[in-house]
């Protein structure tokens, strides 16, 4: 009788391998420097401080922390109850469009009202965009995997739709609403900060950050609604309908085209790299923010590194939280998982 395996820690899974795995990334990145004729270590100097090195800088790589936060819990919500919700982009799009219903006719009314009923626009958009992939894989059988793809389709022609017929201003060539009203304004950390006497850098981070890790927070106390087909895929639905909180209500004040910007993509390798589990999804977020903003500051310092270069890097990451992920887990989990001594009777 074989002896029996301690289980993998915890902390080990939605740590160390990751971490592991990171740092595979930075090495093949760090060849890739090397090949273009630039130094890796200055080049994730510059990176490290376009990202953390100064309070703009700081605040850029937050804001898109929350856009990653988002649709990263989204991502896990759904693969917890077994789907791989990839139509966060869709959700997201619909979200944005209950958040401009709220926004555009209600701005009148204060902000503590309007925000909340913003909140709740942008998750039952996105959640009534979830439904239907829902409802055809739990009543008809059809795969979540390709109705939800083919939902991010629909979703972008039907805001182009409304954005070029419907929603924009009588005599404007742009795809766009009209500018939120001021109290439709999600606040900005640091105008909240000002008012407290705390002074920092502005940027586009707003309060939609704190609802992100409030999020995170809900999702880690339990919100794990594994099998039941369609109540996950309303809470993801809803998460990434959330985006639009950050991005439309907080950044750009008005319901625009291409908003989503690919997040909901790179929130499936945030949540993967993040062992779907809240506090490795929040940590992703960061390292993905970091690349993001941190990427935007070595593409200006050094021409010769193009953001065609910067997506290259967050690719190698992704390959190596994703693809190859299984490559160093064996010998890690044979190592902390040896077999328990047992008594013989």
């Amino acid at each position: 009788m074989s002896a029996p395996s301690r289980e993998l820690p915890r902390w080990v899974d939605i740590g160390l391998i990751p971490l592991v795995n990171l740092l595979a990334a930075f090495l093949v990145t760090g060849l890739v420097f090397l090949a273009i004729g630039e130094s890796p270590l200055e080049s994730v100097a510059i990176m490290v401080n376009g990202a953390f090195g100064y309070g703009t800088g700081l605040g850029y790589t937050l804001f898109y922390t929350t856009d990653f936060i988002f649709t990263g819990l989204a991502f896990a919500v759904s693969f917890h109850a077994g789907l791989f919700n990839i139509g966060a982009e869709g959700q997201a799009y619909l979200g944005g469009l209950g958040v401009a219903l709220v926004c555009l006719p209600l701005g009148f009314l204060p902000m503590v009202i309007i925000i909340p009923l913003a909140i709740i626009g942008a998750a039952l958009f996105g959640a009534g965009w979830a439904f239907i992939p829902a409802y055809l894989q739990a009543k008809r059988g059809s795969h979540v995997v390709i109705t939800t793809i083919m939902f991010n389709f629909i979703a972008a022609a039907l805001m182009i739709y409304l954005l070029v017929n419907v929603m924009s201003p009588k005599g404007s060539m742009n795809p766009e609403t009209r500018p939120f009203d001021v109290n439709a304004h999600l606040p900005f950390i640091h105008d909240v900060l000002a008012g407290l006497g705390i002074t920092i850098a502005k940027s586009p981070l707003n309060l939609s950050f704190l609802w992100a890790l409030i999020c995170a927070a809900a999702a880690y106390a339990g919100m794990k609604p594994q099998r039941l087909i369609i109540i996950a895929m309303l809470i993801s639905g809803g998460l990434s309908g959330f985006l639009a909180l950050n991005e439309i209500m907080g950044a750009q004040n008005r319901l625009l085209l291409e908003f989503t910007a690919g997040y909901g993509f790179v929130g499936i390798a945030v949540a993967l790299m993040g062992r779907s589990h809240p506090f490795g999804i929040i940590l992703a977020a960061i390292l993905f923010g970091a690349l993001y903003q941190g990427g935007a500051d070595l593409s200006f310092e050094k021409p010769t590194v193009t953001r065609d270069m910067i997506v290259v890097i967050q690719g190698l990451v992704i390959l190596f939280a994703g693809a190859l992920e299984h490559m160093f887990r064996p010998r890690i989990a044979h190592f902390f998982t040896k077999p328990l001594k047992t008594k013989e009777a």
